[in-house]
């Protein structure tokens, strides 16, 4: 009888061992941007579920508190935030969700920005009076491909928090991302080679680690200040350093008002190109890859027809 037992108990461990990894529950995951939802996916593979809060469409600054999204996160085991504030509208959602591991220092709480080189981080005081200013610095790091490296050990560490049997998947799902991302940065390089230390004017703040990445200079916004309508002497200005400094390229998300960097670029004598702020902002950007891929070679683009 004891000998049948133990030859049942050991079928029963050996069934249980060998359930396929996929037949396995995922970790569901909400990452405050597409972007981030991107890197997740590219570490968790089919162990993870994730959905993304704001879309590729939106204007991150202006994104609404909604129930349906507090109805996601109550959901979930871990939450990605952007870290520098771009995602400031976070906060209030969690707290509707009632889901205290997703609060700040929570176990189910990733912060991708942790160890990124943060640039514009202001000198002084910064009050509304200054636009939609980031106290902790730019928080567009995930523009700059080399951040990538950064953000998705993060997210690895937070998955393996959760699911420490599955951090070997994860390193290695995350290694041959950064594979396919090194060979990507390096054609991204020799299509910008040529245009190092061109200029360009962008309608809003999003771009300096994109540009700076790939040697290039942000000579100007056509906002005066972050989130705020420019007046006819900063335009004017803006229009004249254009000219002066032969800058005939002008960087929009698909956020922006479009007519009037239009304006701007006519009376400048300039082009106006839409690159992607974020995963699935414009067509064939579904992908973090694809998403840098198309800044490059639109601005390339611009840059060789100027």
């Amino acid at each position: 009888m004891h000998r049948l037992f133990r030859l049942f108990i050991a079928g029963l461990v050996a069934v249980v061992t060998t359930v396929p990894v996929h037949a396995q529950p995922k970790i569901r995951v909400v990452a405050s941007t597409p972007d981030l939802k991107s890197l997740t996916e590219a570490v968790g593979g089919d162990r993870v579920d994730v959905e993304s809060l704001a879309r590729g469409w939106q204007n991150f600054h202006d994104v609404e508190v909604r129930p349906s999204l507090m109805v996601k996160l109550r959901r979930a085991d871990l939450l990605v935030t952007n870290g520098l504030d771009l995602d400031f509208w976070v906060d209030s959602l969690v707290q509707g969700a009632h889901n205290p591991k997703l609060l700040v220092g929570g176990p189910g709480r990733i912060d991708a920005s942790r160890g990124v080189p943060v640039q514009e981080i202001p000198a002084g005081r910064v009050d509304r009076s200054m636009g939609d200013v980031h106290p902790l610095g730019n928080p567009h790091y995930t523009l700059d491909p080399a951040t990538a490296p950064i953000a998705t050990a993060n997210i690895l560490d937070g998955l393996a928090r959760l699911t420490p049997e599955h951090r070997e998947l994860f390193d290695r799902r995350r290694d041959e991302f950064l594979g396919r991302l090194r060979a990507a940065q390096t054609r991204w390089r020799e299509t910008l080679e040529r245009f190092k230390g061109a200029k360009v004017v962008v309608y809003h703040n999003t771009w300096i680690y994109f540009l700076s990445r790939f040697g290039l200079t942000q000579a100007g916004t056509i906002e005066d200040r972050p989130g705020i309508p420019p007046s006819p002497a900063h335009l004017a200005a803006i229009v004249r350093r254009m000219k002066d400094e032969r800058i005939r390229v002008v960087v929009l998300a698909p956020w922006g008002d479009r007519r009037l960097a239009e304006r701007v670029a006519a009376d400048a004598g300039a082009q106006v190109i839409v690159l992607a702020h974020t995963v699935g902002a414009v067509k064939g950007t579904d992908s973090y890859l694809e998403m840098i891929g198309h800044n490059v070679n639109a601005l390339a683009r611009a840059l060789g027809a100027s």
